[in-house]
């Protein structure tokens, strides 16, 4: 009797080796769904990315306005005949000229 079990647990053993440490094993699926959701959420990023470049193009080139405004925001050109005129804040401005900067208010 006692062999009937020892051979009933071995096969149970061999039968359960596969299941966990095999090539199909319940470890090496639960990595691979990992991965799997790790790739989609990186899939999904590059999509977004994609879709806003794509609308950035088709919109550099149908319109003029866009490439107007980088234009302006990132060359500092503006149209022919427009006058270019910079608006100081006089509340930021009085304060600076009135309240010199001393060797004390640097260490501060």
């Amino acid at each position: 009797m006692r062999v009937v079990t020892y051979i009933l647990l071995a096969l149970a053993v061999l039968l359960q080796y596969p299941l966990w440490l095999g090539k199909g094993s319940w470890l090496k699926v639960w990595d691979v769904n990992q991965k799997l959701e790790t790739q989609k959420t990186i899939n999904d990023q590059a999509r977004q990315r994609n879709a806003a470049l794509d609308a950035e193009v088709r919109d550099l080139k149908r319109g003029t306005d866009a490439i107007e405004e980088r234009a302006r925001s990132e060359l500092g050109m503006i149209k022919h005949g427009e006058v270019f005129v910079r608006i100081i804040n006089a509340g930021v401005a009085a304060s600076a000229v009135a309240a010199p900067v001393t060797e004390s208010d640097q260490l501060k």
